[in-house]
C-alpha cells in the first residue's frame, strides 16, 4: 500500500486540492502497516532478560522481547508500563509497540514503529509531490503520555517540510516588552496534538488529518525532522 497515493485519492474524493502550505498529519499505524512492521508473537525469539521482565511485569515474554529489541534503554519497568527510550530517541511507554487497531484474528500481533519515521515522512512527501504537483509538509504522529500528567496527546515522531521547533529565546517579547529567555515552541508536536483530536484514538477510522493555517512553519526543504525535537540524554533532568 502507498500511503501517499491513498492520501491523494482521499483528497480527490473529498474535493480537496492540496496546497504547498498544508500540513498532512498521518497516524503512525498506517505508516507502520504500509512498511510491514506487523509482528506475530509466535515469530519472536525470547531471551532470558525478556523472560525475567515478563514475570516481573505480568506481560507476554514476546511482547517484552520486542520492547527490548526496539529500545536503546529501559528507564522504568513496572506492571502498568515499561517506559523505554525507543531506538529513535523518543521516550514513551512500551517503545511505541501497540496492539490496538491491529486486526489479526486468532493471533497475538502488534505493530512496531517505522524503522526511520523521519525518512518515512520524507518519502510520503516526495510521493505526494510526484502525484499532486505540490509538496505539503508531512507529520507522522503517535499518541504519547507525559511526565506527571494523566492521558495522552499527539506527538510528532516523523516530520518533513515543517519547522519542528520555534526558538523565541533572545528575540521574542512578552506583552510588556521583556525578552523571552526560555521559550521554545514545539510546533510539530502542537500540530500533531491538534490533528489527533480530529483523527481520534479509537474506532473513528480517520488515519489522516489535513491542517491548514500553519503555512508560516512549512518549509520547502524537508528539514532535520522530528528527531531534532528530542532533548539530548545529557540534559536529562529526571536522573
Amino acid at each position: 500500500m502507498s500511503v501517499a497515493r491513498e492520501i491523494a485519492a482521499a483528497a480527490k474524493r473529498a474535493g480537496i486540492v492540496l496546497a504547498p502550505s498544508d500540513v498532512i498529519v498521518v497516524a503512525q499505524k498506517i505508516v507502520s502497516k504500509a512498511e510491514g512492521r506487523l509482528v506475530r508473537f509466535a515469530d519472536v525469539a525470547v531471551g532470558g532478560e525478556a523472560q525475567r521482565i515478563a514475570a516481573e511485569t505480568q506481560r507476554d515474554p514476546a511482547h517484552v522481547q520486542l520492547i527490548l529489541d526496539e529500545s536503546s534503554e529501559l528507564l522504568r519497568v513496572s506492571v502498568p508500563a515499561i517506559i523505554a527510550r525507543q531506538r529513535t530517541g523518543h521516550v514513551l511507554a512500551n517503545a511505541g509497540i501497540d496492539a490496538s487497531n491491529v486486526a489479526e484474528p486468532g493471533e497475538e500481533t502488534v505493530l512496531l514503529w517505522p524503522l526511520d519515521p523521519d525518512a518515512s515522512a520524507r518519502a510520503i512527501r516526495e510521493e505526494l509531490e510526484s502525484i499532486t504537483g505540490v509538496a505539503p509538509a508531512v507529520v507522522i504522529a503517535d499518541s504519547m503520555g507525559r511526565a506527571w500528567r494523566i492521558g495522552t496527546t499527539g506527538a510528532a515522531i516523523g516530520c518533513a517540510g515543517l519547522q519542528v521547533l520555534e526558538d523565541r529565546r533572545g528575540t521574542g517579547k512578552d506583552l510588556f516588552g521583556r525578552t523571552l529567555q526560555a521559550t521554545v515552541i514545539a510546533i510539530a508536536d502542537s500540530i500533531a496534538t491538534m490533528a489527533a483530536l480530529a483523527m481520534g484514538e479509537g474506532d473513528e477510522g480517520t488515519p489522516v488529518a489535513l491542517v491548514r493555517g500553519a503555512g508560516r512553519w512549512v518549509t520547502k526543504e524537508h528539514g532535520v525532522g522530528a528527531s531534532s525535537g528530542i532533548r539530548p540524554v545529557a540534559e536529562d533532568m529526571f536522573r
